[in-house]
């Protein structure tokens, strides 16, 4: 399983999915995470980033939906209890996306 973590130039939720990411991953077998930092729209097109931060696994971006656009904007993902939006997939939307 090939993992990146998609960001623009100082992106605030950058870290925090990546020690989300850090935290799920821990208990299972050694894992490489990428980190491709983005700065044109052009590239946001390349790596399919649908906002800042972007998860790939393989590739492939778990979290959007068909009518998600390609984006150098900041991400919000949906919280867990149906409150504000997050930065960051939560922990149980990660290890749900993993397992896929």
């Amino acid at each position: 399983m090939e993992l990146t973590v998609v960001t623009v130039p100082d992106c605030p939720n950058g870290p925090v999915l990546e020690e989300r990411l850090a935290l799920v991953l821990a208990d299972g077998p050694p894992v490489t995470v990428r980190r491709q930092e983005v700065r044109t729209e052009d590239e946001a097109e390349r790596w399919g980033m649908h906002g800042s931060p972007t998860l790939l696994i393989d590739g492939h971006d778990p979290f959007a939906t068909p009518d998600t656009p390609v984006t150098l904007a900041c991400r919000l993902y949906p919280s867990e209890t149906g409150g504000r939006p997050e930065g960051a997939p939560s922990l149980n939307a990660l290890r749900a996306a993993l397992r896929t």
